[in-house]
């Protein structure tokens, strides 16, 4: 049906100038279509890594506001999943605040940039005509080294090249003012019509998985170290994956969040358990009794860990065991008894524990 409008224009005696015109602008559609939108996603990448909170910093500014965000919800669920599943729970935190970005700002800043780029293209597209034009006039050439001038005018805009028109015949095409008159008569249609269906729906549909914000992002934030500590679950705050040397972390938590107890769930932290002379754990749930001071000699993760003793514990993760005890007494279901909270930790609130987060990350 795309073609139908051609046919017409053949059958009214229009020339084969202006069929192949109408033919190249038919073939662009996609092309321009793709490059808008993924040149638009790249530069609201810029954007959202200047002006979204979340996403201005590092990866660990961004865990901190997924912790401030887990607060705010207070939904057990997702605090497991940070727990267990960080990198999957870091992806999923990124892609809800790219599509809440994009709704938020689409009228300000996503429509005007996808307007702005589609423009730009629109003139790259006609100055490459006139170039290719005024190239085969110098060089007597033919149709066949105009179109080979222009698509190479365009190779680092558009996903289109002379194969995209093999089988159409242009041998007859001699009149190339005509056809860059054509271009510039026919293309503004073409852009209308894209133009037409720019909105927050389309936006994520339009763009390959790999060139979408959302992804841009991830692997801007997430190709870094993801080992977690053996003990808390803590992730390794390394800025370079497989790194050399040892894991660390500036906070551990409770070992007992990862669920790991004694008589019952655990509130030891791992800094302050290696402080300890008496202290000591059943590497991977052995028969072997390592004191937490050596922990290295249990050999395999452990080994691999820098973990500097320490009596300071962040509030945070204070208020978490003390809001969520009887979640994590459900949870951890192989441990028998309840969870002994020291009474220190039961005075801090909610906002307490995320100012803590602004204060120590």
């Amino acid at each position: 049906m795309k073609y139908y409008s051609i046919f017409q224009n053949y059958c009214h005696g229009a020339t084969s100038v202006a069929i192949f015109g109408e033919l190249i602008c038919q073939k662009l559609k996609e092309p321009i279509e793709q490059s808008v939108y993924k040149k638009t996603a790249r530069d609201l990448t810029d954007e959202m890594r200047s002006n979204c909170e979340s996403l201005n910093g590092n990866r660990s500014n961004l865990d901190k506001h997924i912790l401030k965000a887990l607060a705010e919800e207070e939904d057990f669920d997702k605090y497991m999943n940070y727990i267990h599943n960080p990198r999957v729970h870091f992806k999923s935190f990124i892609r809800d605040e790219v599509s809440r970005y994009i709704t938020d700002k689409f009228s300000v800043s996503v429509l005007p940039k996808m307007k702005e780029n589609i423009k730009l293209l629109q003139q790259k597209i006609m100055k490459a005509a006139h170039v290719s034009t005024e190239h085969v006039q110098v060089n007597r050439g033919d149709a066949g080294l105009w179109l080979k001038s222009f698509t190479q005018q365009l190779s680092d805009e558009l996903i289109f090249s002379e194969k995209d028109l093999s089988g159409v015949k242009h041998d007859d095409v001699d009149d190339f003012n005509l056809l860059k008159d054509v271009l510039r008569n026919k293309l503004p249609a073409i852009i209308s019509d894209i133009s037409s269906r720019f909105n927050t729906e389309t936006f994520p549909v339009k763009l390959d998985c790999k060139d979408r914000p959302d992804e841009l992002l991830t692997d801007h934030f997430c190709q870094c170290c993801w080992v977690q500590c053996p003990f808390c679950g803590a992730i390794c705050t390394n800025t370079i994956e497989n790194h050399d040397g040892d894991h660390s972390v500036p906070f551990h938590r409770s070992i007992g969040l990862n669920g790991i107890y004694t008589s019952n769930l655990s509130t030891h932290i791992c800094t302050s358990a290696v402080a300890s002379s008496n202290l000591y754990f059943y590497p991977n749930d052995s028969d072997n009794k390592v004191l937490w001071r050596d922990y290295r000699r249990a050999g395999g993760v452990y080994a691999d860990w820098s973990i500097t003793p320490d009596l300071s514990v962040l509030p945070y993760w204070k208020w978490f065991v003390c809001r969520f005890q009887k979640d994590l007494e459900k949870y951890y279901k192989k441990f028998e008894g309840y969870v002994e909270i020291p009474d220190e930790w039961r005075k801090y609130s909610k906002q307490e524990a995320i100012e803590s987060l602004n204060k120590y990350l």
